[in-house]
């Protein structure tokens, strides 16, 4: 343990007196998807409230960011919004599952369309249709401007795997955004623009219903909205009892838990 060296002047003699310092837990370092990131912010703050544990050190990034970063040492667990994969992952995680989130349908500010049935979602974001005028009932017309996550999203993967149909992937031409942010500025302020979000960061969008429901944590909770996906947080096996203490109290069912995680997504305990 690191020692405090405090010189101390007595009856004209210098002494050296060695203080043992007190132990104080590091802050965990938690990071990863942005789509996580509000609601684990939320977390950390309300956790060292509650138990008077340093406050976990919230990071933003990709889903595979926060999993390769825990698997070099760099975070103690990672924020994930995709399911953990059967192959591939860069080491060996425990995932735990802390919520569900609702990922919306989101175009323009300036686009008034309500709804698109699976068909349509389909042949808009593999490319088969490139101008809105194909889009059945859709008023607008002119190219549409397609947004898409880069690779190392979760949110990419998660849609691709609730909205498209097997095999199916985003196509090459639309434009990947890094965060979840960066895609709901953009598209907000394109009138042509279409892309996906976490419910969380759907204000200045226009939110597009998916085959007749809209997307809000009312159909969400209720199960009629079927754009749901999983938020978790991954671990090393076997982490120190720091992370497990945290890990334990987020997926407590705690009513003040419950609270953070019912404002904006869907608490599972």
């Amino acid at each position: 343990m690191r020692a405090l060296r405090t010189l101390i002047l007595s009856a004209g003699v210098i002494l050296a007196v060695t203080v043992p310092s007190l132990a104080v837990a590091r802050p965990l370092i938690v990071g990863g998807s942005t789509s996580v990131l509000p609601l684990a912010e939320k977390l950390a703050s309300a956790y060292s409230k509650a138990t008077h544990q340093p406050r976990p050190k919230v990071k933003g990034g990709q889903s595979d960011v926060g999993v390769s970063e825990v698997c070099e040492g760099k975070f103690d667990i990672a924020d994930v919004s995709r399911d953990p994969l059967l192959e591939g992952e860069p080491c060996k995680l425990k995932y735990v599952k802390i919520a569900h989130d609702a990922l919306c349908i989101v175009t323009g500010k300036a686009d008034p369309i309500t709804n698109l049935s699976q068909e349509s979602v389909v042949n808009i974001f593999t490319g088969r249709y490139s101008d809105w005028s194909q889009v059945p009932g859709h008023k607008i017309t002119g190219p549409i401007d397609l947004f898409d996550r880069d690779g190392a999203s979760g949110t990419q993967d998660a849609f691709q795997h609730i909205f498209l149909e097997e095999g199916e992937r985003i196509a090459g031409r639309a434009t990947p955004k890094t965060s979840n942010g960066q895609e709901q500025v953009t598209v907000g302020k394109d009138k042509q623009a279409i892309g996906f979000v976490s419910l969380a960061y759907t204000a200045g969008t226009n939110v597009v219903g998916y085959n007749g429901i809209a997307c809000n944590l009312r159909n969400a909770r209720s199960g009629q909205y079927l754009g749901v996906r999983n938020f978790w947080m991954a671990v090393k096996p076997n982490p120190p009892a720091q992370i497990v203490k945290f890990l334990s109290w987020v997926t407590s069912g705690r009513a003040a838990v419950n609270r953070i995680i019912n404002s904006n997504w869907l608490s599972i305990y």
